[in-house]
């Protein structure tokens, strides 16, 4: 597995992250065995970034990382958490909350869960509206100093609020959606991340699923799967987008891949500077996506993406109309969905 350096200042990283949201929280029920088994099949490749929340599973994802990571050695792993989201009793999200008092108390929750005594990148998940970045920065940047975090990350914001952050400390690497379908940031927000030595940790790589391959109409969704209220899997647009991924399938078949491949290699052919994270909650998964590494796309492979994927060759919204809502990065002109 080769690495490089996450931005100009970040951590070296490998070539693919797992996101492990999906082993707790928001895909329907889990397997916690499979998760665990899943994390260390993926340490054991190569795979030394694992991205969580504070939130996921109300923080049973930091505590199943925990356990994943039993008689390993803790620097050779790139822990990265985002905080700040609030959830009710019933798991419902309610709010932001990025006060540097919030910052020093979810970190300290983050600790204990994970068993360790640092976290090696810290980001707010989404940007708070009622609190400057600036604090939110300023009180990460503390603990930076005080050795419990290595590196400032931000997730979801937009080139401007970049900009601001970036004053106050070095940012490591922008959280952000970027994918084949997904690819809003190619106008502002990845100049910027460039300009300021930034590194992209891109996930909803496979579009949740749906550009997998695996993803049919008939399938069930069970209760907790937060696709069911996700516009590109609606009755309305799912038909248009399942046949954009029978295009892409065509493409992907013709060298020899799958379609998850084929789209974790486009992601991969984006640079150095952006690093995929796979949401692999199970080894056949995880095993589908570590192919991709191996998968070279010419000039002309890139050049037949662009034209199927073209901008509206996928129905709907990533998020339903709230989560949209809240989204710095979407604000401004999105010339690609």
């Amino acid at each position: 597995m080769e690495t490089h350096r996450l931005g100009d200042t970040g951590p070296l990283v490998s070539m693919l992250g797992l996101g492990c949201m999906g082993m707790s929280d928001l895909y329907g029920p889990a397997d916690r065995a499979e998760g665990i088994a899943t994390i260390q099949a993926a340490l054991d490749s190569g795979i030394n970034l694992l991205d969580t929340g504070d939130f996921y599973g109300m923080g049973d994802n930091e505590m199943l990382i925990r356990d994943a990571l039993r008689g390993r050695s803790r620097e050779d792993i790139v822990i990265s958490v985002k905080f700040g989201a609030l959830r009710d009793l019933n798991g419902n999200f309610s709010g932001i909350d990025t006060r540097p008092v919030a910052v020093r108390n979810f970190l300290a929750y983050t600790l204990r869960r994970l068993s360790t005594d640092y976290v090696d990148i810290y980001r707010p998940a989404r940007l708070d509206p009622n609190v400057p970045i600036e604090e939110t920065v300023g009180a990460v940047a503390e603990l930076v100093k005080a050795g419990h975090v290595r590196h400032v990350g931000l997730s979801e914001v937009g080139a401007a609020t970049l900009r601001r952050a970036h004053v106050v400390h070095q940012i490591c690497d922008l959280q952000i959606e970027y994918s084949l379908v997904s690819r809003g940031i190619e106008a502002e927000i990845l100049p910027t991340c460039k300009e300021l030595g930034i590194g992209i940790t891109a996930y909803g790589v496979l579009a949740r699923g749906l550009i997998s391959g695996h993803w049919s109409k008939g399938r069930a969704t069970t209760p907790g799967d937060f696709r069911m209220r996700s516009p590109r899997f609606s009755t309305e647009n799912i038909d248009k987008n399942l046949a954009f991924v029978e295009i892409l399938r065509g493409i992907a078949q013709a060298r020899g891949l799958s379609v998850a491949e084929l789209a974790i290699a486009w992601v991969l052919s984006r640079g150095s500077g952006v690093v995929p994270l796979v949401g692999a909650r199970r080894r056949p998964q995880l095993a589908e996506a570590l192919k991709a590494l191996s998968a070279h796309l010419s000039a002309e492979d890139l050049a037949e993406l662009e034209r199927a994927a073209r901008p509206g060759a996928l129905a709907g919204e990533r998020y339903d109309p709230r989560q949209m809502a809240i989204l710095d990065s979407e604000r401004g002109a999105r010339p690609r969905a």
